[in-house]
């Protein structure tokens, strides 16, 4: 997802790339909870259209996130990382779909936020 975010946000700041590693494979690679996919999609999010002070309204980005995450669910099933990869039989490539889905809806919904 950050590939996505590279995309819009060039450069791509260094710091985004390393503060989305630990959500790759859930939560620290352990499987468990957030899928990597989702998380790095509302990270992408926030790097491009969060708030930076507590005074900013920051409602529209998490109707962005809550949309985002709604799609994705639709797509899953799940937002949980273990749920997902267990429904995948393709185990060389399981993630692959969930990558390639969540970059379209990501895509998707940041092109129509930018209109």
């Amino acid at each position: 997802m950050i590939a996505v975010g590279g995309h819009y946000l060039d450069p791509l700041p260094e710091v985004l790339v390393r503060a989305s590693c630990p959500f790759g494979g859930g939560i620290g690679g352990s499987y468990d909870e957030l899928c990597g996919v989702l998380s790095g999609g509302v990270i992408v999010l926030g790097a491009l259209w969060g708030r930076v002070t507590s005074g900013e309204d920051d409602e529209w980005v998490c109707e962005l996130a809550r949309r985002y995450q709604e799609q994705f669910v639709a797509y899953t099933g799940t937002p949980t990382c273990r749920s997902i990869r267990d429904s995948l039989p393709d185990k060389e490539r399981r993630c692959l779909p969930v990558v390639e889905e969540g970059a379209r809806l990501l895509t998707e919904i940041i092109e129509k936020a930018r209109t």
